[in-house]
């Protein structure tokens, strides 16, 4: 019994301190993060309380878990998993031949083109980059394209999911932040193309003045009755992207709702195609199951030690300890953006969102800004997270599929350019937060 309130002596600095390094040092042991943050909530819910908390922690996570918004999670994971088993990702490549032809760099541009596309049916980046390894960099290989650019162009195309709607990312940021998730998409379509766009660019500009790096394909003459086989390939992903958003920006279905018509439309797809079996919707079912209860068991994990952390005080200690590093709000968001960049070092963007926005939102309506605005600008710096060393999930995403002879340091070092231009996007943004619309 000495137990229960031993650790409310230490008071909330160094009760923080504690938490924090405990956090750490689990993490480091390599412990999932849900069950490290598990473990930490129950010791401090149990050392700082006792056990009448306990009942406050469980119906916090369960209010996480039952939202109704969450339910898209798993139907939206479940169109990337359809997507992972069908070809339609492969002919919606070799569809934008026709918009690639014979343009200097414009397999690469073709690539990020079909990445916006895939983003915007699916909103997961994994599948994504896989799928655009198989498909798209042994083409790029194969024509003599530069490993780096080749390579930056996948693994940075392919994570666009995390700001093309419909992005989880953006999902799991309204939960956490308590705000429209449709607001969320609206807001973040633009800066979504504008960070592709600023891909593109610096594709075009760097084939332009290096010829070697992109040279042009041999001159291709399609037949019409080609040109038509291959825009069939576009037809099906294009009738899905606009069901999804077109059902959300047109207010017929809420993102719940529409996350189901992007299964319906896919499976479609599927049957349409001729590749619908049973045994994939199984294979399907079983990915999405998997990675559903990942983030269900760190969304029950962030959930219980962000409960624990604000009944101890912890939440306006932070709150305070952050708005006291300037008067200017500017230096507290730049300062939010740095702990948001070094976190996504090492740290799903799952978590990350689980366990900071509950601190950072707050802060950031105190001093004037729009939370919307904020959660695009949150999703365009988990873009950064996804290609940064040491722990970048879209390095190890691509490096499962690649050629022999490409190592994750190869990988790293062609993201540098796109890490960059996503550096770039964040200060626009930062700057102009009228590029969202809000």
């Amino acid at each position: 019994m000495e137990f229960f309130g031993s650790l409310q002596s230490l008071g909330i600095e160094y009760g923080t301190l504690v938490m924090f390094g405990l956090l750490l040092a689990l993490l480091v042991s390599g412990i999932p993060l849900a069950y490290v943050t598990l473990l930490v909530a129950l010791v401090f819910a149990l050392g700082w309380f006792g056990p009448q908390v306990v009942p406050l922690i469980t119906s916090r996570v369960y209010s996480f878990v039952s939202s109704f918004v969450f339910v898209s999670v798993p139907m939206f994971v479940l169109m990337a998993a359809i997507l992972d088993r069908s070809d339609i990702a492969r002919d919606l490549f070799d569809a934008m031949r026709i918009i690639g032809g014979r343009l200097r760099g414009g397999i690469a541009v073709q690539t990020i083109l079909v990445a916006v596309v895939l983003a915007a049916m699916s909103g997961i980046i994994g599948g994504e980059i896989v799928l655009l390894g198989l498909v798209a960099l042994p083409q790029m290989l194969r024509l003599g394209y530069d490993k780096h650019l080749a390579i930056g162009v996948v693994c940075a195309g392919g994570a666009l999911g995390t700001m093309v709607p419909p992005s989880i990312v953006l999902i799991i940021y309204g939960l956490t932040a308590n705000v429209s998730v449709g607001d969320l998409f609206t807001a973040s379509f633009l800066p979504g193309l504008m960070l592709a766009s600023f891909y593109v660019a610096y594709v075009l500009i760097r084939s332009y003045l290096n010829p070697n790096l992109a040279p042009i394909p041999e001159a291709e003459d399609i037949p019409t009755t080609e040109k038509m086989r291959l825009m069939k390939g576009l037809f099906l992903p294009m009738c899905v992207v606009t069901g999804v958003l077109g059902s959300i920006y047109g207010g017929i279905a809420s993102v719940t709702e529409a996350s189901a018509v992007g299964v319906a439309g896919v499976i479609l797809s599927t049957v349409v195609r001729g590749e619908f079996t049973f045994i994939m919707i199984k294979d399907a079912a079983l990915q999405t199951l998997q990675t559903v209860g990942m983030i269900v068991w760190i969304g029950m994990g962030a959930s219980a030690l962000v409960g624990v952390f604000n009944l101890m005080g912890g939440i306006n200690f932070v709150s305070d300890l952050i708005t006291g590093i300037s008067d200017n709000p500017t230096i507290i968001l730049l300062f939010m953006m740095l702990i948001l960049f070094v976190l996504g070092m090492f740290l799903d963007w799952v978590g990350i969102a689980l366990l900071t926005m509950p601190i950072f939102v707050p802060i950031i309506v105190t001093l004037g800004y729009d939370p919307v605005w904020f959660g695009v600008l949150f999703a365009m710096n988990m873009q950064v997270s996804f290609l940064s060393p040491p722990f970048g999930p879209a390095a190890f995403y691509l490096k499962s599929v690649a050629p022999e002879g490409i190592t994750l340091a190869t990988i790293f070092r062609s993201l540098l350019p796109f890490i960059a231009l996503q550096v770039l996007a964040v200060a626009l943004l930062i700057a102009f937060p009228g590029i969202t619309g809000r």
